[in-house]
Protein backbone atom coordinates (compact mmCIF):
# COMPACT_ATOMS: atom_id res chain seq x y z
CA UNK A 1 0.00 0.00 0.00
CA UNK A 2 1.16 3.13 -0.98
CA UNK A 3 1.04 6.73 1.46
CA UNK A 4 -1.42 8.38 -0.85
CA UNK A 5 -4.66 9.46 1.08
CA UNK A 6 -7.65 7.03 0.21
CA UNK A 7 -10.58 9.14 -1.53
CA UNK A 8 -13.08 7.81 -0.11
CA UNK A 9 -17.06 7.56 -2.34
CA UNK A 10 -18.86 10.01 -0.05
CA UNK A 11 -15.88 12.60 -0.79
CA UNK A 12 -16.37 12.46 -4.43
CA UNK A 13 -20.29 12.39 -3.84
CA UNK A 14 -19.26 15.84 -1.75
CA UNK A 15 -17.20 17.49 -4.32
CA UNK A 16 -19.53 16.45 -7.33
CA UNK A 17 -22.38 18.02 -5.33
CA UNK A 18 -20.19 21.35 -4.68
CA UNK A 19 -19.48 21.49 -8.49
CA UNK A 20 -23.29 20.78 -9.77
CA UNK A 21 -24.56 23.35 -7.04
CA UNK A 22 -21.77 25.88 -8.53
CA UNK A 23 -22.56 25.54 -11.93
CA UNK A 24 -26.18 25.91 -10.92
CA UNK A 25 -25.58 29.10 -9.09
CA UNK A 26 -23.32 30.18 -12.63
CA UNK A 27 -26.28 30.20 -14.54
CA UNK A 28 -28.30 31.58 -12.28
CA UNK A 29 -30.92 29.00 -11.86
CA UNK A 30 -32.86 28.55 -8.94
CA UNK A 31 -33.63 25.23 -6.95
CA UNK A 32 -37.27 24.77 -8.37
CA UNK A 33 -36.29 25.50 -12.11
CA UNK A 34 -33.19 23.13 -11.63
CA UNK A 35 -35.11 20.01 -9.87
CA UNK A 36 -38.36 20.75 -12.44
CA UNK A 37 -35.97 20.55 -14.77
CA UNK A 38 -34.48 16.97 -13.76
CA UNK A 39 -37.47 15.66 -12.56
CA UNK A 40 -36.48 15.53 -8.92
CA UNK A 41 -37.91 17.72 -6.15
CA UNK A 42 -36.43 20.16 -4.10
CA UNK A 43 -35.58 17.97 -1.15
CA UNK A 44 -33.74 16.29 -3.19
CA UNK A 45 -31.83 18.64 -5.42
CA UNK A 46 -30.35 19.78 -1.86
CA UNK A 47 -29.26 16.66 -1.21
CA UNK A 48 -27.68 15.58 -4.47
CA UNK A 49 -25.82 19.73 -3.65
CA UNK A 50 -24.95 18.15 -0.27
CA UNK A 51 -23.43 14.95 -1.63
CA UNK A 52 -25.77 12.48 0.02
CA UNK A 53 -24.45 9.18 -1.33
CA UNK A 54 -28.01 7.37 -0.29
CA UNK A 55 -29.01 9.84 -3.24
CA UNK A 56 -30.09 7.37 -6.59
CA UNK A 57 -27.26 8.61 -9.16
CA UNK A 58 -30.11 9.08 -11.95
CA UNK A 59 -31.03 12.03 -9.88
CA UNK A 60 -27.23 13.69 -10.05
CA UNK A 61 -27.12 12.30 -13.65
CA UNK A 62 -30.22 13.93 -14.59
CA UNK A 63 -29.56 17.43 -12.69
CA UNK A 64 -25.90 17.28 -13.88
CA UNK A 65 -27.49 17.14 -18.06
CA UNK A 66 -30.07 19.90 -16.69
CA UNK A 67 -27.31 22.27 -15.52
CA UNK A 68 -25.31 21.15 -18.91
CA UNK A 69 -22.88 19.44 -16.93
CA UNK A 70 -21.50 16.51 -18.48
CA UNK A 71 -20.06 13.21 -16.66
CA UNK A 72 -16.74 14.37 -16.94
CA UNK A 73 -18.08 17.30 -14.89
CA UNK A 74 -16.45 19.98 -17.30
CA UNK A 75 -19.01 22.83 -18.43
CA UNK A 76 -20.16 22.35 -22.48
CA UNK A 77 -17.70 24.69 -23.78
CA UNK A 78 -20.15 25.17 -26.88
CA UNK A 79 -23.53 26.60 -26.18
CA UNK A 80 -24.89 25.27 -29.06
CA UNK A 81 -24.37 21.77 -27.97
CA UNK A 82 -27.15 19.63 -27.96
CA UNK A 83 -28.45 16.65 -25.75
CA UNK A 84 -29.30 18.37 -22.10
CA UNK A 85 -32.99 20.24 -21.47
CA UNK A 86 -32.48 23.67 -20.09
CA UNK A 87 -33.71 24.83 -16.82
CA UNK A 88 -35.38 27.53 -18.46
CA UNK A 89 -36.81 28.22 -21.92
CA UNK A 90 -36.98 31.63 -23.20
CA UNK A 91 -39.87 32.25 -25.66
CA UNK A 92 -38.20 34.46 -28.03
CA UNK A 93 -35.39 32.08 -29.25
CA UNK A 94 -37.79 29.57 -30.50
CA UNK A 95 -40.46 31.20 -32.94
CA UNK A 96 -43.13 28.32 -33.07
CA UNK A 97 -43.05 28.30 -29.49
CA UNK A 98 -43.64 31.93 -29.47
CA UNK A 99 -46.88 31.73 -31.58
CA UNK A 100 -48.13 28.92 -29.57
CA UNK A 101 -47.96 30.69 -26.28
CA UNK A 102 -49.13 33.81 -28.05
CA UNK A 103 -50.90 34.89 -24.47
CA UNK A 104 -47.30 34.97 -22.40
CA UNK A 105 -45.65 38.24 -22.40
CA UNK A 106 -42.58 39.43 -24.44
CA UNK A 107 -39.66 37.82 -23.45
CA UNK A 108 -41.29 35.19 -21.10
CA UNK A 109 -39.51 31.97 -19.85
CA UNK A 110 -41.23 28.48 -19.44
CA UNK A 111 -40.19 25.24 -17.34
CA UNK A 112 -39.30 22.27 -19.89
CA UNK A 113 -42.37 20.61 -18.73
CA UNK A 114 -44.07 23.63 -19.86
CA UNK A 115 -42.98 24.25 -23.15
CA UNK A 116 -43.25 20.54 -24.06
CA UNK A 117 -47.38 20.71 -22.75
CA UNK A 118 -47.71 23.64 -25.14
CA UNK A 119 -45.89 21.64 -28.33
CA UNK A 120 -48.11 18.39 -27.39
CA UNK A 121 -51.15 20.15 -27.31
CA UNK A 122 -50.79 22.87 -29.91
CA UNK A 123 -49.24 20.24 -32.69
CA UNK A 124 -51.41 20.22 -35.42
CA UNK A 125 -50.78 24.14 -35.28
CA UNK A 126 -46.95 24.32 -35.70
CA UNK A 127 -45.63 25.30 -39.28
CA UNK A 128 -43.12 22.27 -39.42
CA UNK A 129 -41.83 23.75 -42.76
CA UNK A 130 -40.79 26.87 -40.94
CA UNK A 131 -38.97 24.83 -37.45
CA UNK A 132 -35.51 25.93 -37.45
CA UNK A 133 -32.94 23.26 -35.95
CA UNK A 134 -32.87 24.90 -32.85
CA UNK A 135 -36.30 24.70 -32.37
CA UNK A 136 -36.21 20.88 -33.88
CA UNK A 137 -33.15 20.56 -31.57
CA UNK A 138 -35.22 21.26 -28.34
CA UNK A 139 -38.54 19.70 -29.36
CA UNK A 140 -36.10 16.30 -29.78
CA UNK A 141 -34.75 16.76 -26.40
CA UNK A 142 -37.85 17.66 -24.70
CA UNK A 143 -39.77 14.65 -26.00
CA UNK A 144 -36.78 12.54 -25.53
CA UNK A 145 -35.77 13.64 -21.91
CA UNK A 146 -39.44 14.10 -20.32
CA UNK A 147 -41.54 12.19 -22.83
CA UNK A 148 -43.23 11.85 -26.41
CA UNK A 149 -44.57 13.98 -28.20
CA UNK A 150 -48.24 12.82 -29.36
CA UNK A 151 -46.95 13.38 -33.30
CA UNK A 152 -44.84 11.19 -34.41
CA UNK A 153 -43.64 12.88 -37.68
CA UNK A 154 -41.24 15.25 -36.20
Amino acid sequence: MTGKPTITASDVLIKLGGKIRAQRKALRVNATAAAEASGISRVTLHRVERGEPSVNMGAYVNLMLALGLNLAIDTKADENQTGYIPARIHLDDYPQLKKLAWQLKAGAELTPLEALGIYERNWRHIDHLALDSTERQLIDVLRLGLGEVRSSNI
